[in-house]
């Protein structure tokens, strides 16, 4: 009985694993990538291109319009990211926290609801399942990479927001394996925040 029961099991496994396999494959990138991304080190943006390629397929797939089309602007950003943290270990002989000026705290804020409405409106006509809702993520989700192209310790506390909702609205378009994804990214950017502290005040002492 319990043979049948392992079994059983395992067969379910293999199954989901079969029909869910691109998605598997995209949480396991993007995870890896967030994690060497709260170490600053420059690997993290090649590795974070390869599950945006994935989940941009995903995403699609589900009916994800904005999210499909937020991997696009994605790429682009992580291009910058890349070739701009690699810019900074060249001349500084590594990635350093930069501090995010008032100014553009409020600017990407308020420029974040105007993508929201805008993309929302967008996503509507498209028939996208939650239009505003994944507007308003993906909005503040290109805020949030943004601010970690420039290495601004404030992308971290969006990131914890934003995921955070991320993990509802994925376990509502059962995609079950992506919203464990973003739970876990919920504490890898508590490290994050905590790790991107630490350096910063490390170079203000100089130690």
């Amino acid at each position: 009985m319990i043979s049948a029961a392992v079994t059983a099991y395992s067969s379910a496994v293999a199954a989901y694993v079969a029909a869910h396999g691109l998605e598997l494959a995209g949480a396991v990138t993007a995870a890896l990538g967030i994690w060497l991304t709260t170490r600053r080190l420059l690997i993290c943006w090649p590795i974070t291109l390869v599950s945006i390629f994935i989940y941009m397929v995903v995403f699609f797939r589900a009916g994800l319009f904005s999210d499909a089309l937020l991997q696009v602007f994605f790429v682009v950003f992580t291009v910058y990211g890349w070739w701009h943290w690699w810019r900074g270990m060249r001349d500084e002989g590594e990635v350093r926290v930069v501090p995010l000026p008032r100014q553009s705290l409020l600017i990407a804020l308020v420029l974040g609801v105007a993508g929201s409405f805008a993309l929302g409106t967008l996503a509507k006509r498209l028939h996208a399942a939650l239009p505003y809702l994944d507007a308003m993520l993906m909005s503040y989700s290109l805020v949030a990479t943004w601010w970690q192209a420039r290495k601004h310790i404030a992308n971290w506390w969006l990131w914890i927001l934003v995921d955070a909702i991320y993990v509802g609205e994925y376990i509502y378009k059962d995609l079950w394996a992506t919203a464990l994804l973003y739970a876990a990214f919920v504490p890898l950017a508590v490290l994050g925040l905590r790790d991107w502290r630490r350096a910063a005040n490390n170079a203000k002492t100089g130690s």
